[in-house]
Parts: structure tokens; sequence; C-alpha cells
């Protein structure tokens, strides 16, 4: 079982090794994320790969909504440290019960990830497209 550390960010407690963060209030909690934000957690690993693996893990089990069983909270739902981790930990044994499925399984969420980028880059030269046509529109009939 690979070991993790789970803190509170802190932006001046900064960290040279292996980590990434997830999101710890709102419907998004368990999120992770390659950039802090005020409300997040810091996950700290032991080595780059293990850091991957978790990552991989904690996107998988936000996008299963696995993390919404421990939110508290009524107006702004939140997740507790303690509460994030035993759900890590549990998904962390899943994982490791059939790894071949697991890493097919993040294999698909890294390449749907790559697709939805390119879907939301396609959609906003969509939009800007749109724009450029409204725009030259506009600017004959001012001109002429």
């Amino acid at each position: 079982m690979t070991k993790f550390t789970l803190k509170t960010y802190r932006p001046s407690a900064e960290t040279e090794k292996p980590h990434f963060y997830i999101l710890n209030k709102g419907m998004n909690s368990g999120k992770p994320l390659k950039q802090p934000c005020p409300n997040c957690f810091i996950l700290i690993a032991p080595t780059e790969e293990a850091k991957e693996q978790l990552y991989w893990l904690c996107f998988g089990l936000w996008r299963a909504k696995s993390f919404h069983y421990y939110l508290k909270g009524s107006v702004i739902p939140f997740i507790t440290k303690n509460d994030l981790k035993q759900g890590i930990l549990n998904g962390f044994e899943q994982a490791n019960s059939d790894i071949p499925i697991f890493k097919k399984s993040v294999k698909a969420l890294q390449l749907l990830e790559e697709q939805e980028k390119v879907y939301k880059l396609n959609l906003k030269l969509i939009d800007d497209a749109r724009r450029v046509v409204f725009y030259r529109y506009i600017s004959k009939k001012r001109y002429s």
C-alpha cells in the first residue's frame, strides 16, 4: 500500500515532494487539482509514480461521485480530512485488488480528459467564429 500524507493547504507551507491538491468544499469536494485554491487539502506522495496513481484514483472517485457519501454541512457541503483519507484508502484497496482493470480504467479516464479538452477548445473556436461573423456584420453596417 502506498503511504501518503494529507494536510490542509497553507500557502506558506510549500513542499518539494510530489503532490497535488484536493478540493474540500462544495459539491465538487474530492476533485483533484493541479493548482491550489483556498479550500483544499494537499496530498503528498512519496514518489512521482505514487502521486500519479493517487491523482487518477481521486479523479475517478470524484467523477463517480464516491465522495458525496462523506459530505457534511447543510449550506456549503464539505468533506473532512479523515473522511477524504478513508475514501481514498477504500478506493486504493479496490484498485489494488485488480490492478490491470484499474490501469485500464485510468487510461480510459486520461483519454476522455484529452478528448474533453479538444471539444472545449473546438467550442471556444466556434464561439470566437460566431463573434467574428457578427462583428463583421456590424462593422459593414457602421462603415457603409
